[in-house]
């Protein structure tokens, strides 16, 4: 079996429940991620290692979550008590090492499915989110990461520009993966609304859903992703959204995606 799951955010007995719900057996399953894994919950130290441990089992993308640990690794950014545990293990740069070489995107023709953190922007065919997620994937993944790091923690880029210099285009391919939930008809991107879409948003500010832009390229997968918690458990045609806010109290949830039924799995979160 496959499942796909939403943000895990450090919520580790909730994710162990959830496993247990669909009765995951890693010699045998497999689990997508959808990212932000580390963060917030109770125990990130806890759930990483445990993701370690059955790595040739699941399939990571990595959130805006996960960069925000690899940076303090790295001093750029700070650290707070849910992922300082981290930082201070044993064993801290083998699971730093192993973050950095997760993807951005994962395609798989044969299920039927990609998955980002924040989805694919309505600008990139799939072609082009594949170059282009693979680009960003390269520089962290190389030995001048913390350089590259530095440079992407500035403002974010909200548009497209093919001509624009290295530094501006890889901040708007980074922001689109792991940060994106709204943007305007133009399909040029807001990161500053969180909240769930609504009417006023859409008539008063121009705001939609990514996945709504009228101009989105079409792709030949269907996108799923998290990131998003106040949109909850949303399913379409073409994209479907699994993070379900357990660290804010909701459920965490699975959707098998090997059978073509999109099963769903959901627990309580406390």
């Amino acid at each position: 079996m496959v499942w796909a799951i939403g943000d895990i955010q450090g919520c580790h007995d909730s994710f162990m429940r959830l496993l247990q719900e669909i009765n995951f057996k890693p010699n045998r399953d497999k689990l997508w991620i959808a990212g932000d894994l580390v963060n917030r919950g109770e125990d990130s130290l806890s759930t990483l290692r445990y993701l370690y441990e059955i790595r040739d089992s699941i399939v990571v993308v990595l959130g805006n979550h996960d960069l925000a640990l690899i940076a303090a690794y790295l001093g750029i950014k700070k650290s707070n008590s849910s992922i300082e545990p981290i930082l201070q293990a044993d064993d801290a740069d083998k699971l730093i090492a192993w973050l950095r070489s997760q993807k951005f995107l994962h395609l798989d023709f044969d299920l039927g499915y990609a998955m980002s953190h924040a989805g694919i922007s309505p600008e990139f065919d799939l072609g082009t989110a594949v170059h282009l997620a693979s680009k960003i994937e390269s520089k962290l993944q190389s030995s001048n990461y913390k350089e590259w790091l530095i440079k992407m923690f500035g403002k974010n880029v909200d548009h497209y520009d093919m001509d624009a210099k290295d530094s501006e285009l890889e901040k708007y391919i980074l922001s689109s993966f792991i940060r994106m939930r709204f943007c305007y008809e133009s399909g040029r991107l807001d990161f500053k609304q969180k909240g769930a879409p609504n009417y006023l948003l859409k008539e008063k500010q121009g705001l939609i859903p990514w996945f709504d832009s009228p101009n989105r390229k079409k792709l030949e997968l269907k996108v799923i992703f998290g990131h998003w918690s106040t949109l909850g458990y949303y399913n379409d045609s073409s994209v479907c959204c699994l993070d379900t806010g357990c660290v804010w109290g909701g459920s965490m949830t699975a959707m098998r995606i090997d059978d073509g039924s999109e099963e769903i799995a959901q627990i309580d979160c406390s």
